[in-house]
């Protein structure tokens, strides 16, 4: 099947901010190694102030990347990637969709974006359970399913926790206009988005292919 060539945008820290959520995780880390630090440079010889400062630090720096939200250029196509990561599979639906399932490594940015324009029609949470994103099993998964009221009709696209993953974040509430590749929300650490294409659009990735939120392309023109 062909694909797409993707140029993977620059996404380090300085190119974009930090993502909406990040704070329960993000802040406590941060002040530890903030105070940590404080504490070695009062003592320097202090072995116990250092062995606590490295890792903190460390946590901290490991932190700020994982929540790295850089700003995109946003593709031109009928149906984008919303998430950074690789395509698992891509499944006929016995409906006549088909769905593409991206796996999220804790790596990747966490960061989900609208992969059409349209309306949001209903944003549910489900809860479930938390094995890796990786096993079929994870269809079962805490998970928030989103439908879109687009030009090409309706469009679910389901957020899948994973073992790491404990959270999804919506950003934005039912009812709310969305351009495409606008952030609409968060899974923290990673984990799955799978996207419903409509009968009669096919698939313009593949499995293994990397994938990059608001910059690949799903579908074929």
């Amino acid at each position: 099947m062909p694909h797409s060539q993707t140029s993977a945008p620059r996404d380090g820290i300085l190119q974009g901010r930090l993502a909406r959520g990040a704070s329960p995780w993000l802040l406590p880390t941060v002040a530890t190694a903030a105070l940590s630090l404080a504490r070695a440079r009062r003592k320097p010889r202090s072995a116990v102030a250092a062995a606590v400062a490295v890792p903190a630090t460390a946590l901290a720096a490991g932190m700020l990347w994982f929540f790295r939200d850089p700003e995109r250029e946003i593709a031109q196509g009928r149906v984008i990637s919303p998430a950074d990561g690789v395509v698992q599979s891509i499944m006929p639906w016995k409906d006549g969709r088909t769905r593409v399932a991206i796996f999220m490594s804790p790596l990747n940015v966490h960061v989900n974006r609208a992969p059409l324009a349209g309306t949001v029609t209903s944003v549910e949470h489900i809860p479930g359970g938390f094995v890796p994103a990786f096993n079929k099993e994870s269809e079962n998964n805490e998970r928030v399913v989103w439908h879109f009221d687009t030009e090409l009709g309706d469009i679910e696209m389901i957020q899948i926790a994973g073992a790491v993953a404990r959270r999804i974040v919506p950003y934005v509430p039912q009812g709310t206009k969305v351009e495409q590749g606008e952030r609409i929300g968060l899974i923290r650490f990673g984990s799955r988005v799978d996207i419903y294409l409509p009968e009669g659009v096919e698939v313009d990735v593949e499995v293994g292919q990397k994938t990059v939120a608001g910059v690949t392309r799903i579908d074929r023109g």
